[in-house]
């Protein structure tokens, strides 16, 4: 583990020392102290603290990733400049990100030691990417890929759940679909401090308007729609319309927002209408949910394990029959965009 606070070294030490499966080979204070650790040691997987004096986590991230690729969960505070870092390590090749451990964060050191140790146990068997290019070295001009139908997908309305792996995967979906797309909503497993950030982004990038949900919003053609990570985001019939609807109700498979609560209302009010996608994931949230968005009568659509980061929830969903057809990420948007024009 990297951190430059002795203090937060010694707890982190502590709480993933717990594990019976997992052992802290070492703890290194700044960049240059983890490289030659990591030379001498050559440790599965590396916690990493984003903001340390000498070299800062992005820095070394991307030096690691290009010289020693490593799976690396980014040890992040929750604040709208360490979301924006945060992002980028993950764009970097970072497998995963989780908040800085506080008295005050309205939970448990218990539970936080408890998903620490799940995201690095899933880091130890995630599949590494390649590095993308930094924003501003991307194009300018967005997609012109057009539906092949009438714009805004003839009433049809997309569906999308992800978690580890789904910051980039999410992005790469989105870069496939034009600006005349269906509605899209989205769940992503991430904290709320840092699902506006995702959202900007995404919006900067792709050819859609993409949004954070407030609620209430019209549910409208060539809008992207993602869910702010303190509150479940589900699909409702108004006067005009289908709307956004938002729940600060209690967590669903471990999760707020939910994968399987999104899709469970997509299966109830828009079935044949509605398209699920499920992409790269720890865990199975949103597999009974994709499965009863199928029995409704909805196309549903699960990133292979091949292009997945964890083949996780994918996998949940294609096992128990949620799955009708199963793309690499690659593959996915142009799958979509047949079934919008099917």
């Amino acid at each position: 583990m990297v951190d430059d606070s002795a203090l937060m070294r010694g707890l982190l030490s502590q709480m993933i020392g717990l594990a019976p499966d997992i052992e802290v080979v070492g703890a290194a204070p700044d960049a240059p102290t983890a490289r030659e650790m990591i030379k001498a040691l050559n440790p599965d997987v590396l916690t990493l603290d984003v903001q340390m004096p000498k070299m800062d986590g992005l820095e070394f991230l991307e030096r690691l990733m290009r010289l020693r690729p490593m799976p690396v969960v980014m040890v992040s505070s929750f604040t709208e400049a360490g979301s924006d870092t945060t992002l980028r390590a993950l764009e970097l090749g970072a497998i995963d990100f989780i908040g800085k451990p506080r008295s005050d964060g309205g939970r448990s050191m218990e539970n936080y030691a408890e998903e620490l140790v799940e995201k690095i146990r899933a880091a130890k068997g995630a599949r590494l990417r390649r590095a993308t290019i930094a924003p501003a070295a991307l194009p300018a001009v967005k997609p012109a890929m057009q539906l092949k139908t009438a714009p805004g997908g003839n009433g049809k309305i997309i569906f999308v759940g992800a978690s580890t792996g789904g910051t980039e995967a999410i992005k790469d979906f989105l870069l496939g679909i034009p600006a005349d797309c269906p509605p899209i909503l989205i769940v992503q497993h991430m904290p709320e401090a840092f699902t506006a950030s995702f959202a900007r982004r995404l919006d900067t990038l792709c050819a859609p308007r993409v949004i954070e949900a407030q609620g209430n919003e019209k549910v409208e053609p060539g809008n992207v729609y993602i869910a702010p990570g303190h509150s479940h985001m589900l699909i409702r019939r108004g006067s005009a319309g289908y709307m956004v609807e938002l729940a600060a109700t209690p967590p669903v498979n471990r999760h707020r927002p939910s994968v399987d609560v999104l899709f469970d209302s997509a299966a109830s009010l828009v079935g044949k209408k509605a398209i699920g996608v499920i992409l790269t994931g720890m865990g199975k949230d949103g597999a009974q949910g994709l499965l009863r968005m199928r029995q409704a009568g909805a196309r549903t659509f699960g990133q292979d394990e091949g292009s997945c980061v964890v083949y996780g929830m994918p996998r949940e969903a294609y096992l128990i029959g949620g799955v009708e057809e199963q793309y690499s990420l690659d593959e996915i948007p142009r799958r979509v965009l047949a079934a919008v024009a099917g």
